[in-house]
């Protein structure tokens, strides 16, 4: 048998980076004159029109799948850490040393899983730390990711850039394993609305341990504007804010989802929210009663609506009574608007319930 054909099974075998010494015992030659048949063998594949590639990781050498073909491939190869896994892990590699306790506040009760399964997997170490311990990776958590080393510094430069690739995070997201869009079970219609196929239903405000692994998928969280700082406490990634008070904070939230919407199913739905809006504004417009908003989410309706408002017209309120003052909203109102704890429906048709509240509250006013 050749040593060249030799090294080749070797390192289609090992599924990891191997070392030129482990080369030279296998063959029972010395490392010096293993290194350039591994760099012939090299040329070869590179020149060869193959799916798999052999890279130099410095003194160690992985045969691997070649990066066009990964996608392809992900389905049927066999999956080494799942997404949550991976989650904790990638956390460790970026922030490395990390004290354990902050990981698992950051993480979850179940990164204590994940923490067992990489030790004993190799990839990451712990090192006491006064009462907890500090959390690092190991050579062998490079030579997975086929990085060609294991400095701390340089695995931040890794991440960094890969963050930076293909026009943002992609390459980030699906280096951590991430791949879906996360909505609050409020925002749940968006997906349909913005035709997203890949994503999950979570409640990111106090997510369950379940949820918690959940977020470890999702590269963008939908959620209510004024919620980031909480949310924020579990899930580390891009976090977008929307609102659902007016037809055009639909459009908004559509709009804010440019990057992984369908285009045209995002822009069929634009210009039906647009048609319906008008519709509404053309029953407004017979309407000569003015009104008097409660609040600034009954103000925005009403202006979205073009009504009239007067200090002293028709009072409209939401229904949600008592505010977080303390004081009753509810209290002497004309007109009570349904908020969206009372309301069923998608987005859509619980901003249409608004509306008719306040449009035949003011026809019934007016008879």
């Amino acid at each position: 048998m050749k040593d060249k054909e030799i090294i080749e099974a070797v390192l289609f075998a090992a599924g990891g980076a191997v070392d030129a010494q482990t080369l030279a015992k296998v063959v029972n030659k010395t490392a010096k004159t293993v290194k350039p048949v591994v760099q012939e063998l090299m040329e070869e594949y590179s020149t060869r029109e193959t799916g798999m590639e052999i890279i130099d990781l410095g003194a160690r050498y992985v045969m691997q799948v070649k990066a066009e073909y990964t996608d392809l491939v992900s389905p049927v190869a066999p999956k080494e850490l799942r997404s949550p896994i991976l989650r904790t892990l990638s956390m460790i590699a970026y922030h490395q040393p990390v004290v354990q306790a902050e990981l698992v506040d950051m993480r979850g009760n179940s990164a204590y899983d994940h923490i067992r399964e990489l030790k004993e997997r190799g990839l990451i170490e712990a090192v006491p730390h006064g009462r907890t311990k500090l959390l690092q990776t190991t050579s062998l958590f490079a030579d997975y990711f086929g990085l060609t080393s294991n400095d701390p510094e340089s695995i931040k430069k890794k991440i960094v850039e890969l963050s930076r690739q293909q026009g943002g995070s992609e390459g980030l997201d699906r280096w951590l394993g991430r791949k879906f869009v996360g909505l609050t079970p409020m925002y749940s219609s968006l997906a349909d609305l913005c035709g997203i196929k890949d994503y999950r239903i979570i409640n990111a405000y106090d997510p369950t341990e379940e949820e918690l692994e959940s977020l470890a998928d999702v590269f963008k969280m939908v959620i209510s504007k004024g919620y980031e700082e909480k949310v924020s406490r579990y899930y580390d990634g891009e976090i977008i804010e929307v609102s659902s008070t007016t037809f055009g904070d639909i459009i908004d939230a559509i709009n804010a989802l440019e990057g992984v919407a369908d285009p045209d199913r995002a822009k069929e739905s634009i210009e039906l929210i647009e048609d319906l809006r008008d519709r509404y504004v053309s029953k407004a417009l017979v309407i000569s009663r003015k009104v008097k908003p409660a609040t600034d989410m009954i103000a925005r309706i009403v202006s979205d609506l073009r009504l009239g408002v007067s200090a002293e017209g028709c009072i409209v309120a939401p229904d949600y009574g008592t505010s977080s003052e303390g004081v009753d909203i509810s209290e002497g109102a004309d007109i009570l608007v349904p908020t969206h704890s009372k309301v069923e429906g998608d987005l859509v048709d619980r901003v249409c319930k608004k509306y008719d509240a306040i449009i035949d509250g003011l026809k019934n006013l007016e008879k």
